[in-house]
């Protein structure tokens, strides 16, 4: 993400080492929203400059792209119910990362690619921080997937190693 540019916020928190990772143990989405909830609460009480977002990896849920999908409509139910609408919103990653429109196997989809189900907490006042200060940012989708298609397929197995390989028996 960071060395390809494709998101042009995402280096200086995490060069200023405020971005939290946490491995997820759930076994069950039920335990995954109480997990997703407590991390919200985690950044909603701490200063941005100590922690401005945090990615949750899902090792053990949502294998099929059509369930960690299906998985964001609680999500999305979990920041009504808060009222976290408008303070952070949740940018999503699967190793099956599909768009609506695009086949599966579109370069384009690279973009929101990873080696987990990722969930990405993300503060609204420091999205909107960086949109301003960033031109263009209407470009930056379009961008990333355009750079995603120029990738030769050396660079495709080089950097996404992990959609490449077939998993030994």
């Amino acid at each position: 993400m960071i060395g390809l540019g494709l998101c042009p916020f995402a280096a200086p928190p995490w060069r200023r080492d405020a971005v939290r990772l946490v491995v997820s143990d759930a076994d069950d989405a039920d335990e995954l929203l109480a997990e997703l909830q407590g991390e919200l609460l985690r950044l909603d009480a701490t200063d941005p400059r100590e922690l401005e977002t945090t990615l949750v990896i899902v090792p053990r849920l949502f294998a099929a792209f059509e369930d960690f999908n299906q998985f964001l409509d609680p999500v999305d139910a979990l920041l009504e119910c808060f009222d976290w609408v408008g303070r952070f919103q949740i940018a999503s990653f699967h190793p099956d990362y599909r768009f609506a429109d695009a086949a599966d196997e579109d370069a384009g989809n690279l973009t929101n690619r990873s080696p987990f189900p990722i969930l990405h907490l993300i503060r609204e006042e420091s999205l909107s921080l960086a949109i301003a200060q960033f031109p263009d940012t209407d470009d930056i989708p379009q961008r990333n997937i355009a750079r995603m298609q120029a990738l030769t397929e050396t660079e495709r197995i080089r950097l996404f190693p992990y959609l490449f390989t077939t998993p030994k028996a």
